[in-house]
């Protein structure tokens, strides 16, 4: 069993996008391992890679008893639903927020054996792999809040014991904002 330190909110790792996986050995199976022994120690929903110090396109989860990985995730919306719900992250600790995501995705990949995988995710899964696969392209979740959420985090991210008083710069997600109605815009 090895924990990894968890990098948080201000590293700069976790704004860097990660690297597809191209070698599936045994050094993949052991960061598998410790993404899992992490996420499970720290009572967490899911982990990313770059939340260890990883730059590499995987991440596990974890839903009541299922716990699972994939790598190198492709990420399908399914419909226009979307969920408004809490979240945090391990990354930014004790500090949820609610944030709005679709309801259904469906996410291609890999096994750590190079195995071809396919999730489909409601609800919570969904939420779950949206962060995560968030994480690989170097977005957190405090970048996909609306405005007046994003300040009320930055204020809590800089009165956080672990923060130091410090807020680096919480930015927008690059991706299409979800807006309530349920649809993109442009659509």
């Amino acid at each position: 069993m090895t924990i990894r330190r968890i990098r948080l909110f201000g590293d700069p790792v976790l704004r860097e996008r990660a690297a597809p996986v191209v070698d599936f050995d045994a050094e993949l199976r052991a960061l598998v391992t410790d993404l899992v022994d992490t996420m499970v120690d720290a009572d967490g929903g899911g982990i990313a890679a770059p939340q260890i110090g990883v730059g590499l396109r995987v991440f596990t989860y974890r839903l009541g008893d299922e716990i699972g990985h994939v790598v190198n995730p492709t990420v399908e919306f399914v419909g226009d639903e979307e969920q408004l719900a809490e979240e945090g992250c391990l990354s930014i600790p004790g500090l949820p927020f609610d944030c709005r995501r679709h309801l259904q995705v469906v996410t291609t990949g890999f096994t750590m054996d190079g195995e071809p995988l396919r999730l489909d995710g409601n609800g919570r899964l969904s939420q779950i792999i949206q962060h995560e696969t968030d994480h690989l392209d170097g977005i957190l979740f405090v970048d996909r809040l609306d405005p007046a959420t994003r300040r009320a985090a930055e204020e809590a991210i800089r009165a956080a014991e672990w923060s130091g008083g410090v807020v680096p710069e919480i930015r927008v997600s690059p991706h299409a904002p979800l807006r309530p109605g349920g649809l993109h815009p442009g659509r």
